[in-house]
């Protein structure tokens, strides 16, 4: 329960006349610290006025944490913040997929540390927010924590605020001025931010449903979170020449180096996520005879295994198989490959003897092909292939930068983009919002095209 108190004092109604309205605001004061309402007419200050006299003269309590009497209050006064944390992250455990997941025990970590009524003097910071992320809001595990890591949740438990937290607008303020900046107290990324709030507001909805608060209490509207933009940044494309030397550089790789080479060029020439890449068996590549007058070959992607860790798995292994992205759990997509792709990918599976039923891209041992690996090997080559300016750019930085130079190569060449948005797994108004500002190469033409039309006709005065 939050503190209460008797002491109140109820003060005369402030009216302030401004320029476009009258505002009426009911004062009061608890323990010395002065609580307002403000009203548009005197009838609605004058009605809650009335309800806080009738309650001090009923004996009521009123809450320190919201200034209203206990008869006012919702349920949120009587259930813990951390207690409902835990119950919503159980909730959406279950629904959910593991970077969800993930990203839900980050925000309510942060929230919940915003919500303590002290902050931790026994425990070190990174224990409090390694507890609360690991474990306390990972529901597979935290029948596992260990008894230092219980006692730290124990502590946040008792420490923690109530749900009532929610009902006052200025702590609602101050969780979100919290929960929105970095541990260096810098502001987090713009995208960052968006999705703690978005998972926040699911919390509070939830809170909603189950009766805990009458009201979102979060902000709605413009401004409510910042704006961000989903375009591709145009200098992470890569051009031809580009290209070619960090996927040269990884074929040259002495230690797996033809394998990862095939793997990029088929997000190269295809445009898949790197999570369908992974997810591909040889029996998802159609290959011409290598006699066939046509060489280009077909794709077939169904699946995706993200890379989420063990800890946020159902069965604990490191990816999580899953249908495409924004698409029904067995919908598929077929892709043209390339002829260069079909010589490349035609090479692999003959130097890796690959049956029909094996993994397209396999890890040393045989087992899927680790993000890790992936990413070192990308990042190693832009190292020692790109200049130091170029390095430092955001000239090819992730892998998934080379799906961004497949769909943009497709659109500038020229298709179709329903064809593209088809081809990539998007739909078109996606697709153009990601990739619009990259094409080019049509500025010509469409002025010829304006020209065409001809100008005004000559009127005879």
């Amino acid at each position: 329960m939050d503190g209460t108190t008797y002491n109140v004092k109820i003060w005369k109604t402030a009216v302030y006349k401004g320029k476009r309205k009258t505002t009426h605001t009911v004062r009061w004061e608890l323990d010395g610290k002065e609580w307002r309402a403000p009203f548009d007419t005197r009838a609605l200050a004058d009605a809650f006025r009335s309800e806080l006299v009738s309650a001090t003269r009923r004996g009521e309590a009123f809450s320190l944490t919201t200034g209203r009497p206990a008869s006012h209050q919702s349920g949120a006064s009587v259930v813990n913040w951390y207690d409902f944390a835990v119950q919503f992250a159980d909730a959406q455990w279950h629904r959910t997929g593991g970077n969800n997941r993930k990203n839900t025990a980050k925000a309510l970590m942060a929230t919940t540390v915003a919500l303590l009524r002290t902050p931790p003097t026994a425990f070190r910071p990174v224990d409090v927010r390694t507890a609360l992320r690991e474990f306390a809001f990972n529901t597979r595990r935290r029948k596992d924590a260990r008894p230092e890591v219980a006692t730290i949740l124990k502590w946040v438990e008792r420490n923690s605020l109530t749900m009532a937290a929610w009902e006052d607008p200025a702590k609602v303020d101050e969780v979100l001025r919290a929960v929105d900046l970095k541990l260096d107290g810098t502001r987090a990324a713009a995208s960052s931010v968006k999705r703690n709030r978005r998972i926040l507001n699911v919390a509070m909805e939830y809170a909603v449903k189950h009766r805990i608060l009458r009201t979102n209490p979060l902000p709605k509207g413009r401004g409510a979170a910042p704006k961000t933009s989903s375009a591709v940044d145009k200098r992470s494309l890569l051009n031809p020449e580009q290209a070619a030397r960090l996927m040269g550089w990884i074929r040259r790789r002495p230690r797996g180096g033809k394998r990862l080479h095939a793997f990029f060029a088929t997000m190269y020439y295809a445009g898949p996520r790197p999570e369908e890449v992974v997810a591909m068996n040889v029996a998802d590549v159609r290959l011409p005879d290598e006699n066939a007058e046509d060489q280009w070959c077909e794709l077939l992607f169904h699946t995706a295994q993200p890379e989420v860790g063990k800890n946020w798995t159902d069965d604990g292994e490191i990816h999580e198989e899953r249908g495409l992205k924004g698409r029904a759990s067995d919908d598929t997509r077929v892709v043209p490959g390339h002829p260069s792709l079909t010589r490349i990918l035609r090479e692999h599976i003959k130097a890796e003897n690959l049956k029909r039923g094996d993994l397209l891209f396999q890890g040393e041992k045989g087992g899927m092909l680790a993000g890790s690996v992936i990413r070192r090997a990308w990042r190693t080559a832009r190292a020692e292939m790109l200049s130091p300016d170029e390095f430092t750019s955001p000239l090819g930085k992730r892998v998934y930068d080379l799906r961004h130079t497949c769909l943009t190569n497709w659109l500038n060449d020229g298709i179709p983009p329903a064809q593209v948005a088809e081809w990539a797994g998007n739909s078109v108004p996606v697709l153009l919002a990601i990739y619009a500002r990259c094409i080019s190469g049509h500025l010509r033409d469409l002025k010829q095209r304006i020209l065409a039309r001809g100008d005004l006709p000559e009127i005879a005065g």
